[in-house]
């Protein structure tokens, strides 16, 4: 893996056909061109069809790349050749490097865009073979001294690159035209038939769950690359269709390890370890996490697109990592680093979307259309009644693992799950003894929260309140109480769920423990669902009650939420908390020197909040502190704007007290200072 972000950067897009002009093949040796021929007619010989529709297509490329490979297997064994044939041969190696890029191209495709496409791709056989049958005539055979049996290879090689075949055959008209009629089908709601459904995709060459849920990843990123854009609504209902197909054949499969992958081994405390650390390739240089949406600055370094907006959204035009100014500020998608890391996502069990529920995968650049749309909503229905009546733990999980899924394809589909009832079902399996089974529901859950209707149906839903607490508390993994935790934060982000999940003791308890106790990435989760509940006021007491202060204070070092949860507690009412915890003032003077740029600004407006409520007594321990007033002038000239703007009241706040000292004039109470920095 090492080197994969710099490999990745610079691997450039796919190149076009070679031309006649290419570098190789007017520099290279005659054996160096034979051997190069040889080499390819063999692969060109063993290359398999992608999908069963295209056999015949390949077959034929097969048949003649073997003939070839006899013919170029005795022109090895020659001296010298002419020149007239050594520039034929060049020009035949081109046609060979087009044939395997065909085959290659159609190797990377989905096997349903294939099918769209397959006249296309017959048309460039017939085309590519065309070609190389005129070379192979214009060459000078008898000048090659070949044996008369590799001459009649040679001949026969051509006479079949001229037949018109290869061509799209009856059957797979048949089927193109059939999976079109379903898409139609499927518009006007009608639900498919098993039998034929089952039909469809043997003949395509679906025929497990692992395959259908490659082909669905495939066909997504083909949509969003916009690789065909005649068939994208085809390609984007295909989708929908293939999900409720992978439903309606596959469920009774158990999901791949990769998907129900948890963050535990059988050891008692293996509880607490953590999830796997990604490479030092997959981090954001400025974040350090995992890059979610890498991209490339002007410098051909990578960071993930959120870290370095930010980073620009700030006034700097350097590059981070190097230092360099940058010559634009324009960021290229690394699609190739990205899907290294989404195959190691899936690979560990690791979630590739944001952590964050409110800011959802990205959605599809194309909207979805009535066929996709009524696929999506048919899914729902069928996994949902399915889940009513799965009595075995292993089929309810089997069921629950798709709905996670497919909550996850779009606020279309999160709709369809929860007016088709899936939360109180879900709710219960949150108390699951299964490791897998409590994983899925509570991440199902939280993928449907995203979506304002349904935090109405889980916040009303009977016991799911008391069923999130209970996997916080005494969830099997980490990651399954990291995604309750996150499932808090999602619905507090709606005002009224937010008071009335501050006034549940039990929610505060769970969350500040996660806080204390948990690893990196659920104390993030927990931390930013604990930023979210201190945005109420009336929550604030309950939230100091149960230590949130000191949790925070506990983190600090490790994540820069905490010190907004530290800013925003003492903006409503917990000042005199944070004061009263030893050594908190002593370690905000320290982030706002050390910590991350968010970090500094959020520790600028604790410590001005802690001033105002408290009064002189924080402005005393904030200048007892070696080197705050560079702290704070560093902060005034590179900070963000609101970070600027809170050092200078910071500031302020210091020369009028250090003013007061001098002339003995402080007053014994704070109202001096408290109205001076209020003022500022």
């Amino acid at each position: 893996m090492a080197n994969a972000r710099n490999a990745a950067a610079a691997s450039p897009p796919p190149p076009p056909p070679p031309s006649s002009s290419s570098s190789y093949s007017s520099s290279a040796s005659d054996g160096e061109i034979l051997r190069s021929l040889h080499r390819l007619a063999r692969d060109l010989a063993a290359a398999e069809a992608p999908a069963p529709f295209l056999e015949t297509v390949f077959a034929a490329v097969s048949r003649r790349a073997k003939l070839l490979a006899a013919v170029f297997d005795d022109l090895l064994r020659c001296g010298r050749l002419p020149r007239s044939a050594s520039l034929c041969l060049r020009e035949v190696l081109l046609v060979l490097q087009r044939f395997k890029a065909v085959v290659a191209d159609c190797s990377a495709r989905s096997r349903m865009r294939l099918l769209l496409q397959a006249d296309e791709v017959a048309a460039r056989v017939r085309e590519l073979q065309h070609d190389l049958a005129t070379l192979l005539d214009l060459l000078p055979v008898p000048e090659l001294g070949l044996a008369d049996d590799v001459v009649d290879l040679l001949a026969l090689a051509s006479r079949q690159c001229r037949r018109s075949s290869p061509s799209a055959d009856a059957a797979e008209h048949e089927l193109k035209t059939g999976v079109l009629a379903l898409i139609q089908e499927v518009e006007r709601e009608i639900v498919p038939e098993r039998e034929r459904l089952e039909g469809i995709l043997e003949e395509v060459g679906i025929n497990d769950p692992a395959c259908c849920s490659d082909e669905i990843e495939t066909l997504e990123r083909e949509i969003g690359d916009r690789v065909a854009e005649r068939w994208t609504s085809a390609m984007i209902a295909l989708v929908g269709l293939l999900r409720y197909a992978k439903c309606v054949l596959f469920t009774a499969a158990t999901p791949r390890p990769m998907d129900t992958k948890v963050d535990v081994d059988d050891d008692d405390d293996d509880d607490d370890a953590e999830p796997p650390s990604p490479p030092p390739d997959f981090r954001c240089p400025i974040s350090l996490d995992l890059m979610r949406d890498p991209v490339v600055s002007a410098s051909g370094q990578t960071y993930d697109r959120e870290s370095i907006t930010r980073w620009f959204g700030s006034g700097k035009s350097t590059c981070p990592k190097t230092g360099q100014v940058l010559a634009n500020l324009e960021l290229v998608p690394n699609k190739a680093l990205k899907n290294l890391i989404s195959r190691w996502c899936r690979e560990n069990g690791v979630a590739m979307e944001s952590s964050e529920p409110s800011k959802p995968e990205p959605a599809p650049v194309v909207t979805a259309n009535k066929a996709a749309l009524e696929a999506a909503r048919m899914t729902a229905s069928f996994l949902v009644k399915k889940l009513s009546v799965s009595f075995s733990p292993a089929a309810a999980n089997r069921v629950v693992h798709e709905i996670r899924q497919l909550a996850r394809s779009g606020n279309d589909t999160r709709a369809f799950i929860g007016e088709a009832g899936a939360v109180p079902l879900l709710v219960p399996l949150l108390h699951s003894d299964d490791t897998a089974t409590q994983l899925n529901a509570v991440t199902a859950l939280l993928n449907l929260s995203i979506l304002d209707a349904n935090k109405k149906r889980i916040m009303h839903a009977e016991g799911a309140v008391e069923a999130i607490c209970h996997a916080m508390g005494s969830g099997a993994t980490w990651r399954a109480k990291e995604n309750a935790a996150a499932t808090v934060l999602s619905l507090a982000s709606v005002h009224s769920y937010r008071r009335r999940l501050g006034r549940n003791p039990r929610v505060v308890e769970r969350v500040v423990h996660l806080v204390r106790t948990g690893p990196s990435s659920t104390k993030k989760d927990a931390l930013a669902a604990l930023l979210c509940l201190s945005g109420e006021r009336e929550n604030v007491g309950k939230l100091v009650e149960a230590g949130a202060a000191e949790a925070a204070l506990s983190a600090i070092s490790e994540e820069e939420t905490a010190v907004a949860v530290l800013a925003s507690l003492a903006k409503r009412g917990g000042a005199e908390a944070i004061v009263n915890i030893d050594g908190a003032v002593v370690r905000l003077v320290a982030e706002l020197r050390r910590g991350t740029e968010w970090s500094r600004e959020c520790a600028a407006a604790a410590l001005v909040l802690l001033c105002r409520r408290v009064g002189a007594a924080v402005v005393a321990q904030v200048m007892s502190v070696s080197g705050v007033e560079w702290a704070i002038w560093e902060l005034m000239a590179t900070g963000t704007e609101r970070a600027r703007r809170k050092a200078a009241s910071l500031g302020r706040a210091c020369r009028r007290w250090a003013a007061a000292e001098q002339t003995a004039e402080y007053p014994a109470t704070s109202d001096v200072t408290t109205t001076a920095i209020t003022a500022s």
